[in-house]
Parts: C-alpha cells; structure tokens; sequence
C-alpha cells in the first residue's frame, strides 16, 4: 500500500477538526443572542450529561480500533477481521448503553423530552467507524464526507432555530447531523474491507485491552465535561455554564489545529513501532514537540490579548465574563498539546496505555479537587483554573515518566525560539490592545499585527522548522504554475 503523506493527512485533519469547532463558531453569535446565556448554558449543562453515557457507550473502543488499525492497515484480512471484531463490540456496547440512558431520561421530571432528544448523540456513536479511517490513515474521506453534513446543519440552524423556546430543535440538530455523518462513512468501507466469516469473529477477545484503554478516557471526561456539570451543581447558575460553554467554544477551535497532528500520527507511530524503527519514533515525536510550541504559541498568547477586544463584538452583550474564562482557558492550547504527543502520540501506539492512565487519572484527581474549592469561590473562572492546572499537571507527569526515551529538557528547548518571537509579539500588542476599541476590523488588525510580528521574529531568528516549511510551501506554489 502507498505510503501516507503525513503533512496532507495534518491539512485533512486539521480542516476537519477545525470544521466541528469552527460550526459552532459562526452560529456562537447567533445563538447568544436567540438562546441567551442561560439557554446556552441549559443546552451545555444537558449534553454534559449525555456525555457520560456516550463515554459508556464508546469505552475505548476508538483508540483501540484505530491502534489495532494502523498495524495491519497493508493486509486486507487481518484489517477486516479487526474492524468486524471492533465493530461488534461497539455495537453491543453502544446498544446497552441507549437502553440504559432511554429509562433514565424516562424518569427525569424536568426536560424529559429534551434528554430522549440528545438520545440521537448514542446513536452517532452507534454507527461511528471513524476510528477504522484514522487507522488507515485515510483522512481525507472523512473530512469530505463531513464537511458536506456540517454545512448542512449551519443552514438547520439559521432556518429552524428562532427564538429561545426553539432549544428542542436545537439539541435535535447537534444529534442528528452527527448521526447522519457517522453514517454516511459506511459507504466506503466496501473498498476496504472483506467479507469474514462469522465463526472467526471473536469481539471479546481483547476486552481487557479495551478496558485499559475506557480508564483514561473515563478520567479525560472528568476534566472536560465534569466542569460543566460541577459548574452547574454547585453554583445552580445557567448563566454562570453559558458563559464557560463560549469560552471553551474559543478555546477548543484554536486547540484543534494543534491537537490535530495527534490523531495522524497515531497509525503513523504505531506502524513505526510495529516494525521496530524506535529512532524514528523519536525524531517525529521532538518535531511534534516543536509544532505545538511553534503553532501554540502565538495561538495561546494571541486568544489572551486579543480576548477583550473579540468577546463584546462577536457574542452580544451579557457575556463579560467570557473574556477573562478565554484568558485561563487559552492556557490549555499549550498544556494540552503537550500531553497530547507525549499521551496520545506516544504511549497508545507503543502499547503504554498503563502509564497513560496513571498520568491522566493524576490530572482528574487535581481538577476534581480544585473543582470543590474554586468553583464555590470564583465560579466558572474556578473551573477554568482547575482545568489549566490538571493538564499542566499531566504534562509533567508524563514528561518526567518518558525522561530516559524522550528529554524534558531537549522537549522544552525545541520551543526557545517561539519563546521569544511570543513574547516579542505580546510587547507589541499589549498597547495596540488596549488602544483599540471592540469591532471586527480592530480585531482583525490584532491578529494580523500579531501574526506578522511573530513570524518576523522567527525569521530573524533563522528558526529551522519555520523556514523548512515555508520553502516546502513556496516549492509547491511554483511547481504548481
């Protein structure tokens, strides 16, 4: 089979991912405005909810399939029998799960209606095989696929989403286009996959694998989607989720272009690993490292200064206190990213999902404590902290865990350049900043100003990776004429 382009498969995976942050992006300023702070944080505050039992439903199924996958992505037989034995278990998984959640929205007084709605996010993990394309390396189908469905459910939500009493069609949206994406994918697994006998199926045989694998995310999902729900419970505010559920909007869109290099370099490190080519393993894991400080950066850096002049502009009024949550949260662009390669792009393809459930169970442990006390404090900014400081505390973990295979300290010098070109473009932001008023074009003028100055510096500094790909950029440009 023809060797994957990583750097395309990077551009594939990056759109997409930015494509499912970036949809509620253009609707975020439509619907503060329909839906309110307290009906946005009502929607939140509710789909925290139905993530639990999603997490149930998918266990680790996908990190699994998509590892198993990438190792026998060259053998048509051994792939099928992977992706049918993966696929079983998911269903069967996914099916005891949907009962389960039905009888519970059953009995909920309030919103019943609401929650057998978000029933529709169960069945999209039904039908999700984009785990088996990850795998493969093969991003480009999902991205294709996907973009025409979620332009699909922009359109559904400028056309039925109204007023504030239309939250009903709302949540129907979310779970619904899904469902239809992840079931649209179907159509191209004939190309793939063979037919195998059912007597060969054996979907239970590695459950102790997929359990180790269902421990960290159950500790992930204590970090990302507990805050909502702790948020919600100890402060009873919906005002107080909608504010964390834009902020985290933000967030989460720049985080994926830098996440985004993870999931493809998941198969690639484990079909590496497969064959034994540790020192290659290395060298793609430091440049990994360095794309996270050289994207991260300006990213992390820009949201924080250019917050106060985004948020009024883009969500309307009412929604102040996003600016200072976006601040902490940005934060995460950089603790995140880091973990992620040590996490996700190292420890699951090499079979160290142990070491990765440690370092991710010390991190839920750290956000549920500080939860409990910054919460009552500071609310919704509480939570924001709590986060920041649970992956922070995972990255360290894991960096000192991989200290004798991967250096702490060449890790962090790998980023001394974006150091300074970051902090050269916060010198000259800070008073554009606060000379400028909120608007679109003040807001376009930060990020272009930051921008500029950040790439200029790294030029200066003749920065290796920076000038490497802008010549593999123009090298393209002209073989293209």
């Amino acid at each position: 089979m023809q060797r994957k382009n990583v750097k395309l498969n990077y551009v594939y995976n990056a759109a997409y991912q930015v494509l499912l942050l970036i949809m509620p992006l253009i609707v975020a300023p439509y619907l503060s405005r329909v839906l309110e702070p307290d009906g946005v944080g009502t929607a939140s505050y509710m789909e925290s909810i139905v993530a639990y039992f999603t997490l149930f439903a998918t266990m680790g199924i996908s990190t699994y399939g998509q590892r198993e996958i990438s190792y026998v992505q060259d053998n048509a037989e051994k792939r099928s029998l992977v992706f049918w034995n993966t696929k079983v278990l998911g269903f069967c998984a996914s099916a005891v799960t949907m009962v389960v959640y039905v009888a519970f929205s059953l009995s909920q007084k309030e919103r019943s209606t609401l929650y057998l709605i978000l029933t529709l996010n169960l069945v999209a993990v039904f039908f999700d095989i984009t785990w088996f394309f990850q795998g493969m390396e093969e991003f480009g189908k999902t991205v294709t696929r996907n973009t025409v469905i979620k332009v699909l459910q922009i359109a559904y939500i400028f056309l039925f989403v109204k007023t504030k009493e239309d939250l009903p069609l709302y949540v129907l949206g979310l779970g619904l286009f899904t469902a239809l994406g992840n079931l649209s994918l179907w159509a191209y697994l004939p190309r793939y996959i063979k037919k195998v006998s059912f007597r060969q199926l054996r979907p239970f045989q590695d459950i102790k694998v997929v359990w180790s694998l269902f421990v960290p995310t159950i500790a992930i999902q204590i970090y990302t989607v507990l805050d909502k729900t702790m948020i919600g419970v100890i402060t009873g505010s919906s005002f107080e989720n909608g504010y964390y559920e834009q902020a985290v909007k933000i967030s989460k869109m720049l985080l994926a272009l830098v996440t985004a290099l993870g999931t493809v370099m998941v198969p690639r490190v484990g079909n590496l690993f497969g064959k034994g080519e540790t020192f290659e393993v290395r060298r793609m894991m430091y440049r990994s490292y360095r794309f996270v400080w050289f994207l991260g950066i300006p990213l992390c850096f820009g949201a924080i200064m250019a917050a106060g002049n985004f948020v009024p502009w883009f969500f309307g009024p009412g929604y102040d206190k996003v600016v200072p949550l976006l601040r902490v949260l940005s934060l995460l662009i950089l603790a995140i990213g880091i973990n992620n390669v040590t996490g996700i792009q190292y420890f699951i393809p090499t079979k160290r999902q142990n070491l990765f459930t440690l370092t991710v169970i010390v991190g839920a442990c750290t956000n549920f404590t500080l939860n409990m006390i910054l919460i009552r404090r500071f609310l919704s900014v509480g939570a924001a902290i709590a986060s920041v400081a649970a992956e922070s505390a995972i990255a360290v973990v894991q960096l000192v865990i991989v200290r004798k295979e991967l250096s702490p300290g060449k890790v962090l010098s790998e980023g001394v350049h974006y150091y300074v070109a970051g902090a050269v473009m916060v010198l000259v932001l800070w008073p554009i900043c606060r000379w400028l008023s909120p608007s679109v074009l003040h807001t376009a003028m930060i990020v272009a100003v930051g921008a500029m100055v950040y790439f200029l510096v790294l030029l200066a500094e003749r920065d290796e990776f920076f000038l490497s790909n802008v010549r593999g950029v123009l090298r393209k440009l002209h073989l293209s004429k």
